[in-house]
């Protein structure tokens, strides 16, 4: 299994990481992708791709942090970042109007600014959406985004928000949410094409029942594909199997 979108560079993790990365891999999860959040995470993250090589980058500025996105000076700066060989997305970007610790402008503008980087490199992106979906695919169409393609993750809309992702061509990843009781995140994951479905925990977030409240990590990946099996009445050696594929042809980490 792959674990598509973890955050291990956060502080939650320094005094176990190497354990939470070897439950990971006795779990069955043979690749994580870390997912930044500012520009001192990609640096974190893109030191521990160096250091595993079960490990990719993914590089960019949160919603929460757009306030600090400077134009075309943050601009270059991500581009440096995104040649690294590990870096293989750009993310995690995007709109959160529920916390909006950035003025939505401020959001939109960092938010536009990554996916012409993305364009310019040809990398997907990882998007974060906080209640900012019709927003969010606007901008996608309008910035021609699919010509990249990507990942919705913790794809938390409905049926009709997750058809029309998945005909702009992108994919929605699911986690924990998976687990919860009268979660739409079940409903969308029985219901949608499986070759369009990556898996990822969002550790140390949204841990899964019956881990609900604790810390999150990589290993309990695992859950989320027993219960995305559950609902879709197939194995989980099916599932870990297609959402494997989605990432690497999505990531492209066979090239990387």
């Amino acid at each position: 299994m792959i674990d598509s979108h973890a955050h291990l560079d956060f502080p939650d993790f320094d005094q176990d990481r190497l354990d939470v990365i070897t439950r990971a891999h006795a779990a069955g999860v043979h690749t994580v992708i870390n997912i930044a959040t500012d520009f001192d995470s990609c640096q974190r993250v893109i030191a521990l791709a160096e250091s595993n090589p079960a490990m990719y980058a993914v590089v960019g500025v949160h919603p929460h942090d757009a306030r600090h996105w400077e134009g075309d000076k943050s601009a270059e700066h991500l581009k440096r970042l995104a040649a690294h060989p590990k870096v293989v997305g750009i993310g995690e970007i995007g709109l959160d109007y529920f916390r909006n610790h950035s003025p939505r402008d401020q959001q939109k503008a960092a938010f536009i600014g990554q996916l012409a980087v993305a364009r310019e490199l040809n990398l997907p992106v990882v998007i974060h959406n906080r209640n900012a979906f019709e927003d969010i695919f606007a901008l996608l169409l309008d910035q021609k985004a699919y010509e990249v393609g990507g990942v919705m993750h913790c794809f938390s809309e409905g049926v009709e928000e997750a058809q029309k992702t998945i005909d702009l061509g992108f994919h929605l990843s699911v986690n924990g949410i998976i687990t919860f009781k009268d979660s739409r995140m079940a409903t969308v994951g029985e219901k949608v094409r499986l070759d369009r479905v990556l898996l990822e925990t969002d550790c140390p977030f949204l841990a899964p029942h019956p881990h609900r409240g604790q810390r999150n990590e990589p290993a309990y990946v695992a859950v989320v594909a027993q219960k995305l099996a559950e609902l879709r009445r197939c194995s989980v050696d099916e599932i870990s199997q297609a959402t494997d594929a989605n990432v690497e042809r999505l990531f492209r980490l066979s090239a990387s």
